[in-house]
């Protein structure tokens, strides 16, 4: 285990216990006392911990009020949500977790605008209003994963600006039981321009990725104790692709299962296909995969063919009200969308991507995952905003209606 992978293990364990001996670190983690009373000292410099005789004690507070530590990967928290928050607990109680998640993602302040029809080149038109809240495809699918009654870890970057501290508000207040967000002090935070068309939800989405592009190989290492334990890992393409790429081979290289979601596309996704087990592209970016035009299943069919020959486990092809198009190299699944009252498809693939992952990590089958991150992402839809993710009991209320629904499959 590398010294910064331990900390952050030392630091995740006194969170939950808020004190831990030099003799029990040792026996847990498999090094000498020598060895942790480094690590706590450097902790203790850091301001992270408190040395006490024979150990260490968390210093929860500075974890609630200060904006950044000075460890030197920069991480600006790193901790499971505070359980003295109300909110968060509430929304846990009585729940039953199953199976674990690791996100790796992008963090975005959304700046919404909700106009009548998207504008024309060079015009100028009113928004009926315009929001500012969290958004990015990674802490949107985070959330939609916690939604999901599942253990739910996200990692992401942000910069050194005021919009770093809604960041953190907005995931310790969430249902994400822990995460890991780094900053970095020479950059921006991620944010994303985007118009709603409130006649049918439609979307047009600019990204400035800032800080999310700039998260380093040590960040990486870092996270593999938690990709070791989760069941799957989740990344989508908004981070710096070398980073993606390596923490993606970490994920293969502990076991765990990798969902890639394709999004936004980039060709340099080929080279990272083999280690892939799902990959959820939509019509779009399967398009752009595969070279071939995405407008009905047919067409989906061919495409799903021509990715899954690119070294690909299986191809999920996301295709708005046309529903997902399954293919595992054998035969293809249609798994048709639920009807909804769409207001905004903001979030729909992250709702989807979200809610399939925690559905695999639970021990799902493929079918039985599509088909419930059918049911969530046309619930999501159905509310304002990209990170307003559906609850759980109506997930499993709509998802029965797939019992009414002939789910047609096709060998190759």
């Amino acid at each position: 285990m590398l010294n910064k992978e331990r900390h952050y293990a030392i630091l995740t364990w006194l969170n939950r216990y808020e004190r831990a001996t030099v003799n029990h670190l040792a026996k847990l983690f498999g090094v000498t006392k020598e060895t942790i009373r480094s690590d706590l000292n450097t902790l203790s410099r850091e301001g992270c911990i408190e040395r006490c005789h024979g150990g260490a004690i968390i210093k929860r507070r500075i974890f609630h009020t200060q904006s950044v530590n000075n460890l030197d990967t920069n991480i600006m928290h790193f901790f499971d949500n505070p359980p003295s928050k109300k909110t968060v607990k509430s929304q846990h109680k009585g729940r039953k977790m199953k199976g674990k998640v690791c996100i790796l993602g992008s963090f975005n302040v959304d700046i919404i605008a909700n106009v009548d029809r998207f504008p024309q080149s060079g015009e100028s038109i009113f928004s009926e209003n315009t929001v500012i809240g969290p958004g990015g495809k990674g802490a949107n699918q985070a959330l939609a994963v916690s939604k999901c009654h599942v253990k739910t870890h996200f990692v992401g970057k942000v910069g050194n600006d005021q919009f770093s501290q809604l960041a953190y508000e907005h995931l310790s207040s969430s249902d994400i039981g822990s995460f890991m967000l780094y900053q970095d002090k020479q950059s921006k935070t991620g944010t994303a321009l985007i118009y709603v068309c409130q006649s049918d939800g439609e979307n047009m989405i600019a990204i400035s990725p800032g800080a999310n592009q700039s998260i380093t190989a040590d960040e990486v290492e870092a996270i593999t104790s938690e990709v070791r334990s989760s069941d799957v890992f989740l990344t989508q393409l908004e981070n710096n692709l070398p980073a993606t790429f390596r923490a993606i081979e970490i994920a293969r290289r502990c076991g765990t299962k990798v969902v890639l979601d394709p999004a936004p596309y980039s060709p340099h996704v080929i080279n990272c296909l083999q280690n892939v087990d799902f990959l959820t592209p939509n019509e779009t970016e399967a398009s752009l995969l595969s070279g071939i035009q995405v407008t009905d299943i047919s067409s989906a069919k061919t495409a799903a063919k021509a990715i899954k020959a690119k070294g690909v486990g299986q191809v999920i092809i996301t295709m708005g009200a046309k529903g997902a198009l399954i293919y595992d190299g054998h035969e293809f699944t249609h798994v048709p969308a639920l009807k909804a009252l769409c207001v905004d498809t903001t979030g729909a693939g992250d709702a989807f991507n979200g809610a399939y992952t925690a559905a695999m990590a639970k021990g799902q089958s493929i079918l039985q995952a599509v088909k419930f991150a059918c049911a969530f992402a046309s619930l999501a839809v159905e509310k304002e905003g990209a990170s307003n993710m559906p609850e759980y009991k109506d997930v499993l209320t709509r998802l029965a209606q797939y019992e009414h629904i002939t789910i047609m499959t096709e060998k190759n």
